[in-house]
């Protein structure tokens, strides 16, 4: 088995990712940060981001494990004092893979013929540059809404407990291939109303946005922010790919949701 370790960069989880690095070694595993069958990511929820988006053109042959040294994450399943029991598991277990869903994100461009897509395994935010976010919203070709406010959060159910909940979304259950759409501050008087509930749409769905005004847009995707012009659409949707997760241990989603908000 071909394996990478990912630090976030701190002096704890640098020595995890040397003694996991060292241990996996010492057990005949390879090492090669090109094709591994396996990424440990040894930080936080940030630092598995930045792994699943280095290894994004992998995601059918690499499956994801988390260490986390810092506050409990929701990709992470063990703690620095675990690494052992972690290392005889990925050596000598053979483990069971969980796949998440992820959201697909599709930007075409004023003039037609130009188009860029992203995989976001938490969100994808939209932001006008300056001023009120005017978007109209089409859900399945049809127009939903007009949205006036600060900007959209649309969420993979796995990302549903991050930006999606202090926005007061719904949790999801990262087993349901869905997508949510939730609003940052939106603009409701008698001349303006959007719906006003965050919106979950299954996978079969796509939602488009559609600029109204000729503006540059600020673009995340997960914990990449990007600025766009003379943007003509962005469609989202659930992807046809997934991120897999190597479990060695049972850790239930509803128990992560509990120890880390209650």
């Amino acid at each position: 088995m071909k394996f990478a370790v990912i630090s976030k960069g701190d002096a704890i989880s640098n020595e995890c990712m040397h003694k996991i690095r060292t241990y996996l070694t010492d057990f005949r595993l390879t090492y090669d940060e090109d094709q591994p069958d396996i990424v440990i990511s040894v930080g936080g929820d940030g630092t598995l981001l930045y792994a699943f988006h280095r290894y994004r053109s992998r995601l059918e042959q690499t499956a994801f494990v988390g260490v986390h040294t810092g506050h409990l994450g929701f990709y992470a399943d063990w703690v620095p004092a675990e690494i052992e029991k972690l290392v005889i598991a990925i050596a000598k277990t053979p483990y069971q893979v969980i796949e998440y869903p992820l959201l697909e994100v599709t930007i075409r461009y004023v003039g037609g013929g130009r188009e860029v897509k992203y995989l976001a395994l938490n969100e994808c935010t939209v932001k006008s540059v300056s001023g009120t976010l005017v978007m109209d919203v089409e859900i399945r070709g049809d127009l939903f809404e007009t949205f006036r406010g600060d900007g959209l959060c649309i969420s993979t159910p796995s990302g549903s407990t991050a930006y999606n909940k202090a926005l007061g979304g719904a949790i999801l259950h990262p087993s349901l291939e869905a997508i949510q759409v939730a609003e940052m501050a939106s603009i409701n008087n008698r001349v303006f109303r959007t719906i006003g509930s965050p919106l979950v749409l299954p996978k079969h769905h796509t939602c488009m946005l559609k600029p109204v005004n000729n503006v540059d847009f600020q673009i995340t995707i997960d914990h990449l922010s990007l600025l766009h012009k003379d943007v003509k659409s962005i469609q989202c949707r659930v992807a046809d790919e997934k991120i897999r997760f190597a479990r060695f241990r049972p850790f239930p989603f509803w128990k992560r949701v509990r120890e880390s908000f209650i």
